[in-house]
């Protein structure tokens, strides 16, 4: 059986109760270096996650008859692992625990709303930045390559100057949190969500 483990942000007091349960119960636990270390405490087999996803698939393949878990950062099913993974293992060999989103925590933290909010991602894609300007509310998971401050600066080449929360480092030591109009967005942020307020 393989367990895809939604493990929120990165703090660990912020695990499911049924997360905690599954990953306790694994035989293997699969994730990157950094999501691993959060369970140095674990005596089964540890798997390294790399970006050869199609060697992963078929390795998981072999060993179904296992308690495969694979840690997924904050929710599997916002832009994380769980898609392809549900693409390529049986349903009845799949189970998907849901765990808190980055969106979710940054939205909590700066009081916003997610009623009416779009969720999309730059994180290892090109945004669609005609709909990003056409929502009032949109958070977005980014990347190294497209965050907050080319985002900004695609807004505003848009004639729009919209209010961005950038949530850098959530959960950790140094997390911080900025509201800032897209004009005053540095070039520069450690590993973040953004929040976009279009405000009309």
């Amino acid at each position: 059986m393989l367990t895809v483990v939604g493990i929120g942000p990165g703090a660990t007091e912020l695990l499911t109760v049924q997360a905690r349960a599954e990953i306790d119960d694994a035989e293997i636990l699969v994730g990157g270096a950094r999501q691993l270390a959060l369970f140095n405490d674990f005596r089964g087999e540890t798997r390294l996650l790399t970006g050869d996803l199609d060697e992963l698939m078929a390795w998981i393949r072999e060993r179904l008859n296992q308690q495969i878990v694979v840690l997924a950062s904050g929710d599997p099913l916002i832009y994380g692992i769980g898609k392809r993974l549900a693409a390529n293992v049986p349903p009845e060999h799949l189970r998907i625990i849901p765990g808190i989103s980055s969106i979710q925590y940054l939205c909590a933290k700066a009081a916003v709303d997610m009623n009416d909010i779009w969720i999309t991602s730059s994180h290892g894609r090109e945004p669609d930045f005609q709909a990003i300007a056409a929502h009032q509310k949109v958070a977005m998971v980014t990347d190294n390559i497209i965050g907050p401050y080319a985002i900004a600066q695609a807004l505003l080449a848009r004639g729009l100057n919209p209010t961005l929360i950038i949530g850098e480092n959530l959960t950790s030591a140094d997390e911080r949190i900025h509201r800032l109009a897209a004009c005053d967005v540095a070039q520069r942020y450690a590993m973040n969500v953004v929040v976009i307020l279009n405000e009309r």
